[in-house]
């Protein structure tokens, strides 16, 4: 929660870019876990959640400053997110490689812990894993294991009951051990590339 949201918000509803500034200081680091959680790679996960900011800062109008701001800027994000990955999945890679002309920029994210998971073939054969399972499943997998939300924040988050977010989260680790022990046994990923042989994945999930 952030100090003062409500007072900060209602400034930023009125135009005051500083204000919204502090609101982006304080949940950039969320949001690029969460946008890394859905497209594994950095400089996506970083143009994506901050483009996500410019996308909450336009919409302002419609926001309800009696409500809290991550909820609905949450599904911003993950909206944003997913229809990158289905124009990705169409051929249009080459979207935030280069910065677009005109475009205020909020944000520049600090490194994290996250960043060290590109170089590892574990978390790269558990990143494919986490692509084939729903959105619903995903997004409850990137909440508990990559934001570090709790049952009772992700239930506010997702708007549905705490014991709902347990049973997804259930199914999509067993889903997602299913998944990893299929292409260990295949001994590839799905670009066609060999493990190196004593490194596969365990199929562990937090």
């Amino acid at each position: 929660m952030l100090e003062n949201e409500q007072e900060i918000i209602i400034r930023w509803k009125k135009g005051d870019k500083k204000a919204f500034e502090e609101i982006v200081r304080h949940f950039m680091n969320e949001a690029y876990m969460v946008a890394y959680g859905f497209v594994a790679n950095r400089e996506d996960a970083r143009d994506l959640s901050q483009d996500a900011f410019i996308k909450a800062y336009q919409a302002r109008d419609r926001f309800d400053h009696d409500r809290p701001f991550y909820p609905w800027f949450y599904r911003i994000l993950k909206n944003h997110c997913l229809n990158y990955l289905k124009r990705r999945s169409r051929g249009h890679e080459s979207l935030y490689h280069e910065d677009q002309p005109g475009k205020e920029r909020f944000m520049t994210a600090d490194p994290t812990p996250l960043e060290s998971l590109e170089t590892s073939e574990r978390h790269h054969l558990l990143r494919l894993a986490i692509a084939r399972l729903s959105v619903e499943h995903q997004e409850v997998i990137i909440l508990k294991n990559y934001k570090g939300c709790s049952y009772a924040e992700i239930a506010d988050l997702l708007e549905i009951p705490v014991g709902t977010v347990m049973s997804r989260l259930y199914y999509a680790r067993k889903m997602l051990k299913e998944i990893i022990l299929e292409m260990e046994e295949k001994g590839l990923t799905e670009d066609g590339h060999h493990f190196v042989e004593g490194r596969p994945a365990t199929g562990e999930v937090g």
